[in-house]
């Protein structure tokens, strides 16, 4: 393994969710051979959000904008930025929530680092729901969406209980 990727031979995975979500990104910390960092390389193209408002409880994001501006949703508060800036979003609540969205003319590259969290739980504070999930140590990977309207008593179903 060479512990070194090109940005530009990166192969792109393009998506899009309705009129306001678009990006081509990819995953790549695995090829580096990190296990504890995750890194991803994504463009966005103008007036699109690669992610909805959201937070983390066990995961914490930073992101180094390449090219572009955009605005940061961070909190409460809304954030020009633009290439050579650096974003923080610390695990917590509602406070560090966060979204990048581009403003600007141009596409908006950058990367994405975080922590490699086994386990988290991730608000999405405009559309009220949350996702759950973790990876067991074999390998299974467990994810749940839903609302907390969802939510059922601990023993609901249970055989006995």
């Amino acid at each position: 393994m060479i512990p070194i990727v090109h940005l530009a031979d990166l192969d792109l995975e393009t998506w899009e969710r309705g009129e306001r979500y678009r990006s081509s990104d990819t995953s790549f910390g695995d090829r580096l051979g990190l296990t504890q960092i995750g890194a991803s390389y994504n463009e966005v193209p103008p007036g699109k959000s690669g992610c909805p408002f959201h937070n983390h409880h066990g995961e914490d994001e930073l992101f180094v904008i390449l090219e572009g501006e955009g605005l940061y949703r961070y909190g409460e508060a809304e954030h020009a930025v633009r290439a050579g800036d650096v974003l923080g979003a610390p695990a917590g609540g509602r406070e560090t929530a966060h979204q990048l969205v581009n403003t600007g003319g141009v596409t908006l590259r950058y990367l994405g680092l975080s922590g490699k969290a086994r386990a988290d739980v991730v608000e999405y504070p405009d559309s009220g729901k949350f996702l759950s999930f973790a990876t067991a140590p074999d390998g299974r990977r467990f994810r749940f969406v839903g609302r907390a309207e969802g939510e059922v008593d601990y023993w609901d179903g249970e055989p006995g209980a």
